[in-house]
């Protein structure tokens, strides 16, 4: 009989180690990435994904294999602005590229005067960017030289592209998206074209009490998209301090001029919102990225936890998953409760 038990116990425990052979652990992680950050951006270069967000008085850079598990990567201060300079103070959403064989970090900065706010770039010529210096290379603007907030930058068939939200003339109240040729990275080649400015219901939400002007329309944060030589832009629309900030999307039709506003056609309603029913306020701000094995697309974007937030400090990272319709449009769904267990971007077998 013991020997039988013996035996029986053996069997078991086989199967189960075979078991655990044949089975693939499916890794999850929730949202948000960090306590706190707005404006996310990364950028995946040899295995590792670059990670930054607005940090206020300085550019901070994260660096990890996996961006769900953002709260564990190596994590560093690259620059520091020098005091009582133009961009010394109020630097917004920076955004790290790898561009033509070096890595360029583009920021806003004012002197704490909103209406000086203008976009400028540093250079890091290492092949890690967490190594190296980065050299400031100095103010990015078009003969205009307005107000410019949230670049974007962008190579299409050999020629880079930047677009940004500005404004029109020299006093605020409305914020449009301008395009531009670049001669390099650091270099606005030519004038800029307007291709967006508020003028949906959905758009214009910006009401600012006590303050001068008492109304501001949006839109912002512009960010390149492609597929399939597909070419679109996500914007966010409304004000941040709005629980009606949203993201918009403009497609350009068959691949023409991107320097012709007449090519771009905006989508009448918004492609991504805030999901109240899941606790998720104000949702904006976002950029894009694949999984490691290059098979999955993520949006990655801000939100608040609460409504009436503004925004402030509470504005913290998440990313999700989306896929495409059929007739080739991006579908980024509605933003997933915090509570939601999700699984990590795929990676390389």
């Amino acid at each position: 009989m013991n020997r039988i038990l013996s035996f029986f116990f053996f069997v078991v425990m086989m199967a189960g180690c075979t078991g655990s052979r044949t089975t693939t652990a499916v890794h999850t992680f929730t949202n948000p990435l960090l306590p706190s950050g707005a404006d996310p951006y990364s950028f995946y270069k040899d295995g590792y994904y670059y990670y930054t967000h607005t940090a206020q008085n300085r550019l901070v850079l994260w660096k990890t294999r996996n961006l769900s598990d953002l709260k564990n990567a190596e994590q560093k201060i690259i620059w520091t602005p020098p005091r009582n300079t133009r961009y010394s103070k109020e630097l917004w959403a920076p955004e790290i590229l790898f561009l033509r064989g070096k890595w360029y970090m583009y920021f806003a900065a004012d002197d704490g005067n909103n209406h000086n706010h203008r976009m400028y770039v540093l250079e890091n010529s290492a092949a890690d960017p967490m190594q190296g210096e980065w050299v400031f290379k100095g103010k990015v603007a078009d003969p205009t030289d307005k107000w410019a907030i949230d670049g974007d930058v962008f190579e299409y068939k050999g020629q880079l592209y930047m677009i940004w939200s500005g404004w029109a003339g020299d006093t605020n109240g409305q914020q449009n998206i301008y395009i531009a040729k670049m001669s390099n990275p650091w270099t606005i080649e030519g004038e800029r074209v307007l291709i967006s400015e508020p003028e949906h219901k959905w758009e214009k939400y910006g009401y600012l009490r006590g303050e001068t002007p008492d109304h501001v329309y949006v839109n912002e944060g512009p960010q390149f998209l492609i597929r399939n030589d597909r070419i679109f832009i996500v914007y966010s629309a409304s004000g941040c301090w709005t629980e009606n900030y949203t993201l918009g999307m403009l497609t350009l039709t068959n691949n023409k001029n991107l320097l012709d506003r007449n090519h771009w056609v905006k989508s009448p309603e918004p492609v991504f919102k805030a999901a109240p029913e899941n606790g998720v306020y104000a949702a904006g701000h976002n950029s894009f990225f694949k999984s490691p094995d290059g098979k999955e697309d993520w949006i990655l974007y801000h939100a608040n936890p609460q409504p009436g937030q503004g925004c402030g400090g509470h504005r913290s990272p998440r990313a999700q998953r989306f896929t495409w319709r059929k007739d080739g449009t991006p579908d980024f769904g509605r933003p997933l409760p915090t509570s939601n267990s999700l699984p990590e971007p795929s990676k390389k077998k």
